[in-house]
């Protein structure tokens, strides 16, 4: 049974055409409990196992004395990006002498690219630009899509704010309590002026009545 039928696995774009011999400096995520780093390994590829999705390649370097070697897949998302520092002139595949070699006898000639090299390689970068330009613009394209639909729900929902559950406007509702005030005030109004005029009558009154018995007792006065 073959594993691409059942998982569909991309190759990762951040790794370079690269072949056995050259030099390459690999950045890999590494994950230490809740946190996350970038460790970065450099050395010589001495093999590239190409099988599909189980493809890798296995890059040695000498640390210390102490020759290490590190194996990475290609469809690896923890392979952060593989930077290409030199090319190496070699005639075999598999270069698994340089595990007995030592100091210079270990070193591989440059390598220098011919003009049809350079353009394969320049093509092969723009490629992976215009792939990493596409993936952006379909992530960016779901994010425009929602801001939009939330403001279509919000113009929606301004009308409903608007109006009463009756589906009358504000402006009704405020005009009717207004003209009832208003009537109010007026009926206030004359009230007070009744319950002023009243008290008024009352102090006329009351003079005309000192005002005669004034009199009066000035006429008894006169008789005596």
């Amino acid at each position: 049974m073959n594993m691409e039928s059942v998982v569909e696995v991309k190759p990762n774009p951040n790794i370079p055409e690269i072949t056995s011999g050259d030099t390459v400096r690999v950045s890999s995520k590494i994950v230490e409990g809740d946190k996350e780093r970038i460790q970065v390994f450099q050395g010589v590829v001495i093999k590239i196992r190409r099988r599909g999705i189980g493809s890798s390649f296995t890059v040695r370097r000498v640390a210390y004395g102490v020759g290490v070697e590190r194996t990475f897949p290609f469809y690896s998302p923890r392979v952060e990006k593989v930077e290409l520092v030199r090319r190496g002139k070699k005639r075999r595949a598999k270069l698994y002498y340089l595990r007995g070699l030592s100091a210079k006898t270990a070193r591989l000639r440059e390598r220098r690219l011919t003009q049809q090299e350079l353009e394969r390689e320049q093509e092969r970068i723009q490629k992976i630009e215009e792939e990493k330009a596409r993936l952006k613009a379909e992530q960016e394209t779901p994010a425009v899509e929602e801001t939009i639909s939330e403001q279509e729900t919000d113009v929606e929902t301004e009308p409903v704010t608007e109006e009463k559950a009756g589906g009358e406007p504000v402006d009704e509702i405020v005009e009717e309590p207004v003209s009832e005030n208003v009537a109010e005030s007026e009926g206030d109004s004359e009230a007070v002026s009744d319950a002023i005029e009243e008290p008024v009558v009352d102090q006329e009154e009351n003079v005309e009545t000192v005002v005669e018995k004034e009199e009066t007792t000035e006429q008894e006065e006169k008789k005596e």
